[in-house]
């Protein structure tokens, strides 16, 4: 089994693509969503949702008082980055979540990757059921994930996002799952 890291795995049905170094973060607490605004983020009105920022990074609200920022390739991550490395402590009701060494993250896409995921989780990430923004925190392999649909009904798109402790394990079951659609090359 080769490791994603740093490698991008495309078949016929499906394009797997390593993200755990583009810079992520989370904030959380009642003042989360007034300072996010204030930053120029574009939240998700409800919990589970994501948002696609101007800029290609993604905000996506987990509960009715968390938000995770995903970086964008277009700028590799650096507003997130400048996000985090801004944030200060003070008298809001807001609290930085470091996530980029708690949680690794790739980008599955294509038309086989409703399929890829039923192989690995219970919960239906059909097109029918699991519309773009929509966001799942479920098993995955079982191991926690949070998988964001962050892709199109043309183009599906997934932001899959677990412990980075069990980043070898899952990468095996990722593979091995993405492997059965199609004969893979590492690139």
């Amino acid at each position: 089994m080769t490791s994603l890291k740093a490698h991008t795995i495309i078949t016929p049905a499906c394009r797997l693509v390593d993200q755990t170094d583009l810079p992520r973060v989370g904030f959380r607490g009642n003042q989360s969503a007034e300072y996010l605004n204030a930053r120029g983020f574009t939240l998700p009105d409800a919990p589970n949702r994501a948002t696609a920022q101007a800029d290609g990074s993604w905000v996506a609200r987990l509960s009715q008082t968390e938000y995770l920022l995903l970086g964008s390739p277009q700028d590799q991550g650096q507003r997130i980055a400048d996000e985090e490395a801004r944030w200060e402590l003070d008298h809001r009701a807001n609290y930085l979540l470091p996530r980029q060494d708690s949680h690794a993250c790739v980008l599955l896409s294509g038309d086989g990757i409703a399929r890829v995921m039923a192989k690995l989780c219970g919960v239906d990430l059909s097109a029918s059921a699991f519309k773009p923004g929509a966001v799942a925190q479920t098993s995955v392999a079982r191991v926690n994930a949070i998988v964001i649909h962050s892709g199109s009904m043309d183009a599906p798109a997934f932001h899959i996002l677990w412990d980075r402790a069990s980043k070898d394990y899952f990468e095996g079951a990722l593979w091995d799952a993405v492997a059965e659609f199609g004969a893979g090359d590492a690139l």
